[in-house]
């Protein structure tokens, strides 16, 4: 089956005005989806509509909103409520490193809210309609700090430990119903991320968002989790076999390497 008849004719992409999200709304209109772009800033969201519907001939709706609104999933869930959604890519996300004492309560009840909350409800939105029809997919966007404790990068790397374990869940609770689950897991990736995280990258040698979403879209219903690039899917491997107090250190040695700098 064709992409686009799989896991078309919508598709559902959050955090799209930038980064990887924004190249998962250019592949996927590619391959022939119609986008439903949600994010808080509406010039970038309709700047790239206005693109896609231009080179690809594809519909696009613009949905600038703030997902930490209290109403943020209902008014999504309301918005697409008479298209055929058969993708949402939970994208959104934001980080923050530094000392878990200087974070701040406000900065990581609003990261554990856009990371973990907002992609379980709208998930719970929007996923009885693929199953019903029995064809769809969802991919999750977690991250390679899922597979250890990182310190200074804590509450950040929790939020995408949840998002691997539910990704992974629901591939699994989903099987045999023709929707397709994937756990996305980037390492560091030549994002916006990095900035609003507080920091240069982690990594000197930063991953192309582009090659991430490709082999991810490419890979949707065949794998269960994604880790993008040899030496991450080799750092993970090894995590899961080293004493995770060793874990712990290596994490914290890296982070704190480039909170110095």
């Amino acid at each position: 089956m064709e992409f686009s008849s799989k896991y078309g004719p919508w598709a559902v992409v959050t955090g799209a005005s930038a980064g990887l999200g924004a190249d998962y709304c250019r592949q996927l209109a590619e391959r022939g989806l119609n986008l439903v772009l949600v994010a808080r800033r509406r010039e970038q969201l309709e700047t790239l509509a206005a693109e896609l519907q231009s080179a690809h001939k594809v519909e696009c709706r613009v949905l600038a909103l703030d997902l930490l609104a209290e109403n943020a999933v209902a008014e999504i869930r309301d918005a697409v409520s008479d298209l055929e959604v058969g993708l949402l890519v939970n994208n959104a996300g934001f980080g923050w490193k530094g000392s878990f004492l200087e974070g701040g309560a406000e900065r990581f009840r609003d990261m554990i809210r856009l990371n973990c909350e907002v992609p379980t409800l709208l998930s719970y939105e929007l996923m009885p309609a693929m199953v019903k029809r029995g064809r769809g997919g969802m991919l999750m966007l977690a991250s390679t700090a899922a597979f250890q404790p990182t310190p200074f990068f804590s509450v950040y790397g929790a939020t995408k430990g949840y998002d691997l374990l539910l990704g992974e869940a629901l591939n699994e609770e989903f099987r045999g119903s023709g929707v397709d689950v994937l756990t996305v897991c980037p390492g560091s990736t030549e994002t916006e991320f990095h900035g609003i995280a507080g920091t240069e990258s982690t990594f000197p040698n930063m991953a192309d968002p582009v090659d991430v979403v490709r082999k991810s879209l490419d890979l949707l219903g065949k794998r269960m989790t994604f880790v993008h690039g040899f030496k991450n899917s080799m750092l993970v491997a090894g995590n899961r076999v080293a004493p995770r107090s060793m874990v712990a250190k290596v994490s914290a040695r890296v982070i704190k390497k480039v909170l110095k700098n």
